[in-house]
């Protein structure tokens, strides 16, 4: 099977089976989206779901939170990991969209990097999720199931690298969604360790499985 062959075969599987799919992270506007997903950062969704219900109530904008005391702050992500990190970047970009934006969140991918704290990862999960644009942010789900089912070539050493080869051979209306489709594939099936091959729609196709 070629990877073209590949490609045309998963994202027909998905495209079947989840056609609607959507973040796991729980929010309540643009902004709460982005602080969500700026928290899960080498971090669980179930985890940051936890904290951010209490989190979104003492601070449910960029401008309540712009002036958050800094051990206030903190206090409600401490369970998270790095939390002193987050805490310090939450309230900077708070204050950058305070400050450069009237405490909305921007929706172009260089307006997004010059919030502090925010990464390529986090800006393109913004650009998909929060304003539909056909953007592919790459995790380490994404990065291993990709590279298990020869998606992208052996030069794709690089998150940056995987998103290209990605973007470059899914259709533009499916790479919204196929970073959810890759994601949870690779966060429910094709594990990072002990995967799922026996439950696997590509069992059959798969480099890695054969």
């Amino acid at each position: 099977m070629t990877r073209k062959e590949r490609y045309e075969a998963v994202l027909r599987y998905f495209r079947e089976q989840q056609p609607q799919v959507e973040t796991e992270l729980e929010y309540g506007s643009t902004f709460q989206l982005l602080v969500a997903v700026m928290l899960s950062a080498q971090c669980t969704d179930k985890r940051i779901n936890q904290v951010t219900p209490a989190l979104f109530r003492r601070y449910p904008d960029a401008t309540a939170m712009a002036d958050a005391d800094d051990e206030e702050l903190l206090s409600f992500i401490s369970s998270v990991s790095y939390p002193n990190a987050k805490a310090a970047h939450l309230k900077a970009m708070a204050q950058r969209l305070t400050e450069n934006y009237g405490g909305h969140v921007p929706d172009t991918m260089e307006a997004l990097l010059s919030l502090p704290g925010v990464g390529r990862k986090t800006a393109n999960v913004m650009l998909s999720v929060a304003f539909s644009q056909p953007a592919m942010a790459v995790d380490t789900h994404v990065y291993r199931v990709s590279h298990r089912l020869k998606l992208v070539s052996q030069r794709a050493t690089t998150p940056e690298k995987v998103e290209r080869e990605l973007v470059a051979n899914i259709p533009v209306a499916d790479v919204p969604k196929a970073h959810h489709w890759l994601l949870l594939h690779g966060r429910y099936v094709c594990t990072s360790r002990s995967p799922h091959c026996e439950r696997c729609a590509f069992n059959a196709f798969c480099p890695s499985a054969l």
